[in-house]
C-alpha cells in the first residue's frame, strides 16, 4: 500500500484525533447538523416505539417479533454509538478525540453492525421454518432457542469487533490526525497509519466479506424456499400475507448488506473515503430510522399494537 496521503509527520504517536467529517462551511454544516438530528431523532423514536410496543403487547411474544425487537434495540445502539459525538462536532470549531475514545467508538460501533448482519441471517432462518416446518416450528424456535441464536450473533460480532479494533489500533499513526470521516472506522484510520497496512486490508476485506457473503447466502437460500413453498399455496390470501411479511424483511436486509458490502467488502474500499461516508451515513443513520416503518407500515399484527398502545395512552 502507498503511504499516507498527508504527509504531515509527526515523530511521536498520536493520543487524540481530529474528526473531519463533512467538507463546507458553516452554513453546510448548519444545514447537515439539523439534517442528522432530525433522521437521528426519528431512528431513536420509531426504534424505542418498537421495543415497547413488543414488549407491552402480548400478541406479539413471538419468535419473530422476539428477533425484532433485537434488531430495534441493534438499530437503536449504534446509531448512538456514532451520532450524539457526530453532532457535537458538525458546529464545534475543536471536533477532537481521544484515542481511547476513538477505540471505544470503533469496538462498539463494529461489535453492532456486525451483529445485526448476523441477526438479518436468523431472521431468515426463523421465517423459513415457520413457514416451511411449520409442525417442527414451536420446538425448532423454542424460547431457549431463539435467546441462544441471538447470543451467538452478539458473540459473532464480538469476534469481529476484537479482531478489528485490537488490528486496528495495534498499528502506529505517527502521521496526520485528521480522521476523513465523522466517525472512527477501519478504512479511514488505516490511511493514518505510517507502516504498511496491507495485511489490515486484506483481513478487513476478508473477514467482513466472509461475513456478508455467508449471512447473504443464509438469506437467500432461507427465502429460496419460502417462495417455493408460499408459491404451491393455493390461498391467494395467504400468499398475500406472507409475500408481505418476508418483502418488509427482504427490504431490510437488502438496504443493510448492500451498503456494508460497498463500504467493506470490496477490493478498494479503504481508498474512497468520500463515497464512504455518504455510504456510512445510509447504513448508520437511514437504515435505522428506516427500520421500524418498513415493519410497521407492512405488518398488520404491528399496526394493531400500535393502535391498541395508541387508545391506552388517549384513556383517561
Amino acid at each position: 500500500m502507498s503511504p499516507p496521503r498527508n504527509r504531515n509527520f509527526s515523530a511521536m504517536p498520536w493520543q487524540e484525533f481530529v474528526l473531519e467529517g463533512f467538507q463546507g462551511g458553516l452554513q453546510t454544516q448548519a444545514l447537515l447538523s439539523a439534517l442528522f438530528l432530525a433522521l437521528y431523532v426519528a431512528a431513536i423514536l420509531g426504534n424505542l416505539t418498537m421495543i415497547v410496543v413488543i414488549t407491552l403487547d402480548a400478541r406479539l411474544h413471538s419468535p419473530m417479533y422476539f428477533f425484532l425487537k433485537n434488531l430495534s434495540l441493534l438499530d437503536l445502539c449504534y446509531t448512538s454509538v456514532i451520532y450524539p459525538q457526530a453532532l457535537a462536532t458538525f458546529l464545534s470549531l475543536s471536533r477532537v478525540i481521544t484515542l481511547g475514545g476513538c477505540a471505544t467508538q470503533l469496538f462498539f460501533f463494529s461489535l453492532l453492525a456486525t451483529t445485526e448482519a448476523f441477526l438479518l441471517a436468523v431472521m431468515a432462518y426463523d421465517r423459513f421454518t415457520a413457514i416451511c416446518s411449520p409442525l417442527h416450528y414451536p420446538v425448532t424456535m423454542c424460547p431457549s432457542a431463539c435467546a441462544r441464536l441471538v447470543l451467538g450473533s452478539y458473540c459473532g460480532g464480538c469476534l469481529n469487533s476484537i479482531v478489528q479494533t485490537s488490528l486496528t489500533f495495534s498499528l502506529p499513526f505517527c502521521g496526520s490526525n485528521h480522521i476523513d470521516h465523522f466517525f472512527c472506522d477501519v478504512p479511514p484510520l488505516l490511511q493514518l497509519a505510517c507502516t504498511n497496512t496491507a495485511i489490515n486490508e486484506l483481513l478487513l476485506f476478508g473477514i467482513c466479506g466472509l461475513i456478508i457473503v455467508g449471512t447473504t447466502l443464509v438469506v437467500l437460500i432461507s427465502y429460496g424456499y419460502i417462495t417455493v413453498t408460499i408459491l404451491r399455496m393455493c390461498s391467494g390470501a395467504g400468499r398475500h400475507k406472507l409475500f408481505s411479511t418476508c418483502g418488509s424483511h427482504m427490504t431490510a436486509v437488502f438496504l443493510f448488506y448492500g451498503t456494508v458490502f460497498v463500504m467493506y467488502a470490496q477490493p478498494g474500499a479503504v481508498g474512497s473515503m468520500q463515497q464512504g461516508k455518504v455510504v456510512s451515513v445510509f447504513y448508520t443513520l437511514v437504515i435505522p430510522m428506516l427500520n421500524p416503518l418498513i415493519y410497521s407500515l407492512r405488518n398488520k399484527d404491528v399496526q394493531a399494537a400500535l393502535r391498541t398502545l395508541g387508545q391506552k395512552l388517549r384513556a383517561p
